[in-house]
């Protein structure tokens, strides 16, 4: 390709971006607007304040772009390998005997129902 369209690509992600990060920040502008002062009695805030406010939950509550091997990570985290590796050489009667502890643990258990007077009250 040559560089012209290189650079007219990039122009057009740049303002698809922009595009998409103004949306959201008025998207977050008006669904603030319109629960937070009804309900709890909250300010009514602007685009710059709302903007603000995106930029303050991203310094508390996300990582700011480092990748983070905790809280709920679905790849496995630290321990994956560990577990792999004691699973596979875990004998088939030690597998067996680990899933029922498990099971035992954690899955549903049906209560024992009464035998006897079922259905009727003494009083």
């Amino acid at each position: 390709m040559k560089r012209g369209m290189w650079v007219g690509k990039i122009i057009i992600i740049a303002l698809i971006g922009i595009i998409i990060a103004f949306g959201f920040v008025i998207g977050t502008m008006y669904l603030w607007n319109w629960l937070v002062p009804e309900l709890f009695s909250g300010p009514v805030i602007n685009f710059w304040q709302t903007l603000g406010l995106l930029a303050l939950s991203k310094i508390f509550f996300w990582s700011f772009g480092r990748r983070c091997n905790c809280h709920g990570n679905h790849a496995g985290g630290p321990w994956k390998n560990y577990w792999k590796d004691k699973w596979s050489n875990m004998a088939p009667e030690d597998r067996e005997r680990f899933k029922q502890k498990m099971k035992e643990k954690w899955c549903y258990k049906p209560e024992d129902k009464p035998t006897g007077n079922s259905g009727t009250s003494n009083g």
